[in-house]
């Protein structure tokens, strides 16, 4: 199996955005050996272009940029395409990296790194993209293909979210958080049990979790402040309810995630 998903990303296009000629040449190398394609940018502008015009499976996007930073880049392309995005940064604070996420960055790679772990991290984010479409396209096995949630309807053929009728524009990620939730209601994971379940790390900074929540929240709630569907449970982590159900444990009174 791990085979067959090599070969699947054999001949994937990965766009480089770096303004670091020599950052450029080393990432490009490294990721051609693993079989990749690799265009490149030096600018946000340039990129964005390439973006629409090649339609990478993945972009390796530098937080600091010329012109516009990486944060406003991953937004421009985040309003017209879900393509997976690895920021590179040399800062490395924690409102930095949740700036990144809640632009709709999948993964970040602090400087300097070795392009052999950014190789590794290209293959681990795009073969996680491509089992969630290859999910998304099969039959529906022992999961329902649609998930009916009160006023939610989740459609993981078509990979579309409509709240009372409404199409919902979210990212992959969170569309994968909300249909792995919303098939569990009641059940209460823990920030490293979505890492694992949704994002399929092992380990990782697990503000990104958070980050994801609250901005699930912003779309699928009244009120994003006090949640009725997804609710923190404090001191462990996250639950759907079910708002068609009257069933419903103790969660946090304001739906913050503090102590989590």
């Amino acid at each position: 199996m791990a085979d067959q998903a090599d070969l699947l990303l054999d001949g994937r296009l990965v766009l480089l955005v770096d303004d670091d000629p020599t950052v450029l040449e080393v990432c490009r190398a490294y990721l051609e050996s693993a079989g990749f394609r690799v265009r490149e940018a030096a600018d946000a502008f340039v990129a964005l272009d390439r973006i629409a015009a090649d339609r990478p499976d993945l972009v390796v996007l530098d937080r600091m940029l010329p012109g516009i930073d990486g944060i406003e880049v991953c937004r421009r392309i985040r309003a017209s395409s879900q393509v997976p995005v690895i920021m590179l940064t040399a800062l490395g604070s924690e409102d930095d990296r949740i700036a990144g996420l809640e632009a709709g960055v999948d993964d970040y790679l602090a400087k300097p790194f070795s392009p052999r772990e950014l190789t590794l991290r290209v293959q681990t984010v795009l073969r996680r993209a491509l089992a969630v479409e290859a999910a998304g396209l099969a039959p529906a096995g022992s999961e329902a293909a649609v998930v009916v949630r009160g006023p939610l309807r989740i459609d993981t053929a078509a990979h579309t979210v409509d709240l009372d009728g409404r199409r919902l524009a979210l990212t992959q990620r969170e569309f994968e958080l909300l249909a792995f939730l919303a098939r569990r209601p009641g059940t209460v994971f823990s920030r490293e049990d979505l890492l694992s379940g949704v994002w399929g790390w092992s380990h990782g900074d697990l503000s990104t979790v958070t980050v994801h929540v609250r901005r699930l929240r912003e779309k699928i709630e009244a009120d994003a402040a006090h949640p009725r569907m997804l609710v923190t449970v404090w001191g462990y982590g996250y639950r759907f309810d079910d708002p068609a159900s009257t069933a419903s444990a103790p969660a946090g009174a304001d739906g913050s995630d503090a102590g989590t």
